[in-house]
């Protein structure tokens, strides 16, 4: 995969590549920090969307070009929201819809924080499964001070995944916080230094992509459903029976008796 190098000196819809089973979706608006305006939204979605049906993908990296991973939602489109400009057809749950897609995704998930993260940027990243983070990046969560209540799915990322005290901290009191931080409250796995970080995000993707792709599938939608109180026994019965009888299920027990790695289908 490339690194974290600003390939494109022009602000551009995010950039998708796909090698050896990983795909790595890049923000690039360096110039704005990375910021999500109104149409990288439905093209984020869609790509989302893409990746999960394509079999041959067994694991995402979610990183920025330049300095930030991410400044958030562009401000400026609230402006015109609250100015009565938004386009009649605007899709106001559009930034939810997107987040919610990326959790969703049957594959493991890995955010690679190249710089600090701002606003709804803060959620893109709760959204993956894991988070790596670079020294010297902070967070700022300034709902708070915009006079804005947040929406239902990323309020519950945040409570899952950090707990009730640090949430409130976050936004509550609007102030930023370090990576070390970060790191103590869990928003963070890792901090490495910048030029780490790919290699890093690399080096997990493939570890994650080597295991059973039902097994792990079934697992992180079961994990995410227990935390957030939704778990569906039927329906995990139902995925535990499916990776029984699959024949990854066959060769990863065939692998640990011989012992020897897995090579799986994922039928």
């Amino acid at each position: 995969m490339p690194d974290n190098a600003e390939t494109n000196s022009q602000s551009t819809m995010p950039v998708v590549n796909v090698a050896a089973g990983l795909a790595l979706v890049r923000l690039n608006r360096p110039r704005q920090h990375n910021r999500l305006e109104p149409d990288d939204l439905a093209v984020l979605r869609e790509t989302f969307t893409r990746i999960d049906k394509d079999q041959s993908i067994r694991a995402l990296v979610l990183t920025g070009t330049g300095k930030s991973f991410s400044s958030g939602y562009h401000i400026g489109a609230l402006a015109e929201r609250l100015a009565g400009k938004e386009a009649p057809n605007e899709d106001r749950d559009a930034f939810e819809r997107m987040v919610d897609r990326l959790e969703g995704l049957r594959i493991p998930t890995i955010a690679a924080l190249n710089g600090s993260v701002y606003g709804g940027a803060t959620d893109l990243a709760l959204a993956c499964d894991f988070r790596i983070g670079v020294e010297g990046m902070r967070l700022v969560m300034p709902a708070a001070r915009l006079g804005i209540v947040y929406y239902e799915s990323g309020i519950r990322r945040y409570v899952t995944r950090l707990g009730v005290a640090a949430a409130k901290q976050l936004f509550l009191t609007a102030q930023p916080i370090d990576a070390e931080e970060m790191l103590r409250v869990g928003y963070l796995d890792e901090v490495v230094p910048l030029d780490q970080l790919i290699p890093r995000a690399e080096a997990l993707a493939t570890t994650l992509a080597a295991n059973a792709p039902l097994a792990v599938a079934g697992l992180k939608r079961a994990i995410n459903e227990a935390a957030a109180g939704t778990l569906d026994r039927e329906a995990l019965a139902a995925i535990r029976a499916a990776c029984s009888a699959s024949d990854d299920h066959k060769e990863g027990v065939r692998a640990w008796t011989e012992k020897r790695m897995p090579v799986f289908a994922g039928r």
